[in-house]
């Protein structure tokens, strides 16, 4: 039998900080994670936590500021995996590749924040590792993009494509109750 575990990327308290971060989509994001967690634990399958460990000092997300703490609602459990890492993928500088090859768990279901970075450059890489990944669209979130000539893209755009562009290639999209219902 497969064993899937559920990868909970960056759920830490930095994001909170709109007037860093700027405007973001999916207010239910959390909730719907916390929705994938609790089926997790209640099963009792693998959970792992992600945390962005910033090397930029002024980051939220840097070590040395409070806001690199995980979310309360969403932070891990005793029992429960953590890689720290300071760069988008969770698979580079971590073992976390090995680990689950250790485990035998061949498949992933990844949710967290943001969409077009960690969980992107997650979920590309854990479908070229050749593991079978399920991302949780409701149970992500990103902020508006901006690039140099000065064009916006608001960040349900940036949500929207991000995911467009993982779909079939490198991951399944489903929203939580298709995944809960699975």
């Amino acid at each position: 039998m497969t064993r899937t575990a559920l990868i909970l990327i960056d759920w830490q308290q930095g994001f909170d900080d709109l007037s860093y971060w700027g405007n973001r989509n999916n207010p239910d994001a959390e909730t719907n994670a916390v929705r994938l967690l609790t089926n997790w634990r209640a099963n009792a399958w693998p959970v792992i936590h992600v945390k962005h460990n910033s090397t930029e000092p002024q980051s939220r997300l840097h070590p040395d500021h409070r806001g690199n703490a995980f979310k309360a609602a969403l932070a891990p459990m005793e029992d429960e995996a953590v890689y720290g890492k300071n760069v988008n993928s969770a698979f580079i500088g971590t073992s976390l590749e090995a680990d689950l090859r250790a485990q035998g768990i061949s498949k992933l279901v990844l949710c967290g924040i943001t969409t077009d970075h960690c969980v992107n450059t997650s979920t590309r890489m854990a479908g070229n590792l050749g593991f079978d990944v399920v991302i949780a669209a409701d149970a992500c979130a990103t902020f508006d993009r901006t690039l140099p000539d000065g064009r916006e893209f608001p960040a349900e755009l940036v949500h929207d494509v991000a995911l467009a562009s993982l779909n079939g290639e490198f991951a399944a999209v489903k929203n939580v109750d298709q995944i809960i219902a699975s």
